[in-house]
């Protein structure tokens, strides 16, 4: 049985360490790297206060966490995270949907979130959810695109 709940500061040691086992695969594979790895307590605290975050349990087991971020005209969808041996059981889309729900509740038809082009399978898995190109952006630093914004009217 899947349960998703909005997230607690106290879970925020679990939900970095989610984070840091959900994007281990792509440490040393991106340029620029992910700040998954780095992740401290701290910082996510400071996500999590910025707008909030839903967790994913199964089998009594942290598996899986976004963030959210609420802003004028949108909802900003980021770090979807699920653990390697619960992916491809319809835990993201599941996890999306909760958040896709979260921007109705809040007035919000907008959804936004961000996807390394180096990430082009995640890509598609967004664009299959109903995402759609928004526009390119650039980490700092470098001298073209590094990522593309997705987006979804609801």
């Amino acid at each position: 049985m899947l349960e998703i709940r909005p997230a607690s500061p106290a879970d925020l040691p679990a939900i970095v360490t989610l984070i840091q086992t959900a994007f281990a695969e792509y440490e040393g594979q991106l340029d620029p790297p992910s700040s998954a790895q780095t992740k401290t307590v701290a910082a996510t605290s400071q996500e999590l206060a910025d707008g909030g975050a839903l967790v994913a349990y199964a089998d009594q087991m942290m598996v899986g966490s976004v963030f959210y971020h609420l802003r004028a005209d949108h909802l900003y969808l980021d770090r979807l995270a699920v653990l390697p041996e619960y992916r491809r059981r319809g835990l993201a889309g599941r996890l999306i949907a909760a958040v896709e729900d979260l921007a109705l509740q809040s007035g919000l038809t907008l959804v936004r979130l961000s996807v390394r082009l180096a990430l082009a399978e995640n890509r598609r898995f967004y664009e299959r959810l109903g995402y759609e190109f928004f526009k390119h952006g650039t980490h700092a630093g470098y001298p073209g695109p590094t990522y593309v914004t997705l987006q979804k009217q609801l």
